[in-house]
């Protein structure tokens, strides 16, 4: 039986991913300075002040998806198996994420990354990216008993980030056909060496 918290959440979520997908889909569609917020609450179904308390703008709403996938992966490292070292960890992380996925459509994830590139965009995702990457050092340092400040956490995080950053953006711009998850670990290999 779930509790009305339980249902009120789970209700929240499904209008914060309705106003992600519509966002996406338009942006992808029309090119991000084409589309209001307006339209993609109406393509969600929900008011403009519903909107509103979700996101605090469209460049939110498109972002939304990527913040979500990042704290499943923390989640998922954090549980991960106490013996397996911050390194070992995180791959197994980001492996459990890619379980179950189908490989997304080269061409959409193609003009979803120019969308990104919009400066607003970018800024919005480069501070995400920033804060996350702290909270992953804070993990990274727990997890191997060093302290929050350690040097090493912080460049494990960034080092394991800038990998699958690295392997999403030669996904993208590939014309081998390899499949994302194949270059995301090519470029998590060439991290290896110092962490392992």
């Amino acid at each position: 039986m779930s509790t009305p918290g339980g249902l009120r959440e789970r209700k929240k979520e499904a209008t914060r991913t309705a106003l992600h997908e519509a966002a996406v889909r338009l942006t992808v569609e029309r090119g991000l300075d084409d589309v209001t917020v307006e339209e993609i609450a109406d393509a969600a179904g929900v008011s403009r002040r519903t909107f509103s308390n979700y996101f605090a703008g469209k460049e939110d709403a498109l972002l939304y998806g990527d913040e979500q996938r990042l704290e499943k992966l923390l989640e998922t490292f954090e549980a991960g198996p106490p013996g397996d070292s911050a390194w070992t960890a995180l791959r197994g992380a980001l492996h459990v994420l890619y379980e179950g996925q189908d490989e997304p459509d080269p061409q959409w994830a193609v003009k979803a990354r120019l969308a990104k590139r919009h400066p607003s965009v970018l800024g919005r995702q480069l501070a995400h990216f920033a804060a996350f990457e702290r909270r992953l050092a804070a993990a990274v340092a727990a997890r191997d008993g060093l302290p929050e400040t350690s040097v090493r956490a912080r460049a494990m995080a960034a080092a394991f980030l800038t990998a699958l950053r690295v392997g999403s953006l030669l996904w993208t711009d590939q014309q081998s056909g390899r499949p994302l998850r194949a270059l995301v670990d090519e470029a998590l290999d060439e991290m290896a060496a110092p962490f392992s």
